[in-house]
């Protein structure tokens, strides 16, 4: 079995480095793309992971294979494609290390892909499967998206979703909140940023706006309130787990990280998602937590994200110092 297979985006995070000798901004390769983050938390833990997209035949594309593989994240689901370009995302960074992006994807490889290829064992052999929604902005990786859910959800496979929303590449706000909650009845365990949950539900009352989610299908939903730490949500508990303070310098991959850590978690907890308890929610978040405040605190996506070593050791300082 598979722990853990994601669909999606892999691009290329083009993030803001300074400044050259010319006064002209300067800006650093990245391998990133939500899913792909998430799985390089997952496969840090020693955890069985696979990722299904699609990439240009380029110099990106190449680099993001390479990436991916020394991350020991199985690649074989990834098409190149000959005749697109690999997405790429321009990330510019303000003094707190929050971003904004500017988005080369017109079209770019990852929204290119189709259903007809899927790598179909993949779904049938995972355990988790996990989609965000910028595979949901276009077709065909639209009814790509649709297909596998379907397709894992009907073998078995939990469903994991993050609704991660970049304003520029949808038509408009409203067509963004409709197609993104559309996919809420398909999943099992859903994260959303403190400021997606608001969009999606209304209630800036993060208790509320979680409930709200609940109501839509999902089993467990993780509202994250960056330095805040994160609000968890099931049908039997609600708990706010503090987060790490640290100094942030690039909040980059800030929740898949926390998602990809707090899953992984639950993966090796072995415990089903209906059997578990307050304090098996609380060490998931903790782990999560502390996932999520190393990686801001170095720059780019994938290569931020930490060792499940590194993850340990922050865990055990704080216990100790508590």
């Amino acid at each position: 079995m598979i722990d853990v297979v994601a669909l999606g985006e892999l691009l290329i995070d083009f993030t803001y480095s300074g400044k050259s000798k010319e006064g002209m901004k300067l800006f650093e390769q990245n391998p990133g793309g939500a899913p792909g983050n998430f799985l390089t938390a997952i496969a840090n833990m020693g955890l069985k992971t696979a990722m299904i997209a699609k990439v240009g035949d380029d110099m990106h594309g190449r680099f993001l294979l390479d990436t991916l593989k020394s991350h020991n994240i199985d690649t074989s689901g990834i098409i190149v494609d000959k005749d697109s370009f690999t997405t790429l995302a321009f990330v510019d960074l303000d003094k707190n290390g929050e971003r904004k992006f500017s988005f080369a994807r017109k079209p770019g490889a990852d929204i290119r892909l189709e259903y007809e290829e899927i790598d179909k064992n993949l779904l049938a052999e995972t355990k988790i499967f996990h989609v965000g929604s910028l595979s949901l902005t276009n077709e065909p990786s639209r009814e790509a998206t649709y297909f596998s859910v379907d397709l894992a959800k009907s073998l078995g496979a939990i469903i994991s979703y993050d609704p991660n929303y970049r304003d520029s590449l949808w038509k408009d706000r409203d067509t963004a909140i409709e197609e993104m909650k559309k996919m809420m009845k398909f999943a099992d365990i859903v994260k959303v940023s403190d400021e997606e949950a608001v969009l999606l539900t209304g209630e800036d009352d993060y208790s509320k706006g979680a409930g709200k989610l609940l109501d839509m299908g999902p089993k467990l939903v993780a509202v994250t309130l960056g330095s805040g730490g994160v609000l968890v949500k099931t049908l039997k508990y609600e708990l706010t787990v503090s987060g790490f303070k640290v100094n942030a310098v690039d909040t980059t991959g800030a929740g898949d990280s926390f998602w990809g850590g707090f899953v992984g978690s639950f993966i090796k907890s072995r415990k089903a998602l209906n059997k578990l308890k307050e304090k098996d929610i609380l060490e998931f978040a903790r782990y999560g937590n502390a996932t999520a405040s190393i990686c801001v605190q170095r720059r780019g996506g994938i290569p931020a994200i930490p060792k499940e070593s590194e993850v340990i050791e922050m865990i055990n300082l704080r216990a100790a110092a508590l």
